[in-house]
């Protein structure tokens, strides 16, 4: 499981002071398992307590919009982010939450979204709130779909390529089956309804660049591309 700090959109880090409670949240992103259980604590240090078999909790079936705008880690995050955060708050007030750092700086702004723990990156904030409609109506945003949080990357990239090819952005259109390790790449295989879609992947290293604000050093990173698509 990963943690996630989370906080109500443009909220200053000190203004907890005088308030009695911190609320938290497990969530299951597994695909056909997805859910959420929220309740609180007195302190921050029971959070150290909570049971994480979601045997505690109240169920919901609202779904959680993270964005992240961890200015700490990169203050380019912040600057992209907060603008979402606030595009969002205004049409899902009680949904919205800025949120720690997910990772892929270059990807600024950047958000998930729960219990389906879809990731999506470069997301302006005029954009935002449409793409949230889509996920409350079972859809994926495939402009800037980035993958899902219970899956490996490599299948993430896979399924990735297949919604691309097949403009399938149905949320719970492919069922992983199984990723096989090949010469060059891997084998990713996926149910989709009747129809069984096989995605070949393979992994290369970026020329090299700067992938935070701060970074001073160019460094490569891994890169997926498509080899080939089969549908049966």
């Amino acid at each position: 499981m990963r943690p996630l700090a989370i906080r109500r959109v443009n909220r200053r880090a000190d203004s907890r002071r005088g308030q009695s409670a911190w609320r938290w949240a497990i969530v299951d992103t597994r695909p056909g398992l997805e859910s959420a259980r929220w309740a609180s604590a007195a302190r921050a240090t029971d959070l150290m307590d909570v049971p994480l078999d979601g045997s505690t909790g109240v169920a919901s079936d609202e779904p959680i919009l993270c964005v992240c705008t961890h200015a700490r880690h990169d203050q380019y995050r912040a600057v992209k982010g907060r603008p979402v955060a606030t595009a969002l708050a205004r049409v899902f007030p009680e949904q919205t939450w800025e949120c720690s750092h997910l990772g892929g700086d270059r990807f600024a702004s950047t958000m998930i979204l729960f219990p389906a723990g879809l990731y999506y990156g470069r997301v302006p904030p005029d954009d935002a709130p449409d793409l949230v409609d889509r996920y409350r109506a079972g859809r994926v945003d495939l402009r800037f779909f980035r993958g899902r949080a219970s899956l490996p990357n490599v299948v993430q990239a896979a399924e990735a390529f297949a919604r691309a090819a097949l403009g399938d952005d149905r949320i719970g259109a492919f069922s992983h089956e199984a990723t096989t390790s090949e010469p060059g790449g891997w084998r990713v295989s996926f149910a989709c309804d009747d129809r069984q879609v096989v995605v070949r992947v393979s992994a290369s290293a970026s020329t090299p660049l700067l992938t935070t604000c701060e970074a001073t050093v160019a460094l490569p990173v891994r890169e997926f591309a498509l080899t080939s698509l089969e549908v049966t």
